[in-house]
């Protein structure tokens, strides 16, 4: 379902990622792959990247005296990388991010963890402004390598209705 070979002329094809309104059910759980694992570089460059000067997430000495002993990766990086590892499946078609809710960060995550993403459906509904999509609201969640949850949170999306997502009106 993620993604899907779309004939574009004969004996021609495109790649199309994503879901349509119409491909949501509420109470589906899309697993995210491949899984993710941060280096140092990622979260030094999203730090400084990002203008946060925390010590805690580049500065070794200091950090090996704190409660963790070690780096903690920069918690907005995991946030972002979840984000970012459901977009192929249920956000590529998405005409914008509505908003994240309930962000909850709920174990810490060190240079060289991996992460893995599921995301559930848990609300759909169509636009009574925009005929043509609909909002989808998924729950999604971050786990370490060791199957540890290291985040949650819920995220709204305006989806097309299939047929008008802007890859289906291209013509290149």
């Amino acid at each position: 379902m993620v993604a899907q070979a779309k004939e574009v002329g004969p004996k021609r094809y495109r790649e199309s990622y994503g879901r349509y309104l119409e491909d949501f059910h509420v109470g589906d759980v899309y697993e995210h792959r491949p899984g993710r694992t941060i280096t140092a570089t990622d979260n030094t460059w999203f730090t400084l990247l990002t203008m946060n000067q925390h010590p805690l997430h580049f500065d070794a000495e200091y950090c090996a005296k704190s409660e963790f002993g070690q780096i903690l990766v920069n918690s907005c990086l995991t946030l972002s990388l979840v984000t970012g590892m459901s977009v192929s499946d249920v956000s590529q078609k998405t005409v914008a991010n509505l908003g994240w809710q309930n962000v909850k960060l709920t174990g810490p995550v060190f240079i060289g963890d991996t992460l893995y993403a599921h995301s559930e459906v848990l609300s759909i509904r169509e636009s009574g402004s925009r005929p043509n999509q609909g909002i989808v609201t998924i729950r999604s969640t971050g786990t370490k390598q060791t199957g540890d949850v290291v985040i949650h949170f819920e995220r709204a999306m305006l989806i097309p209705k299939r047929g008008f997502a802007v890859d289906d009106l291209m013509d290149y």
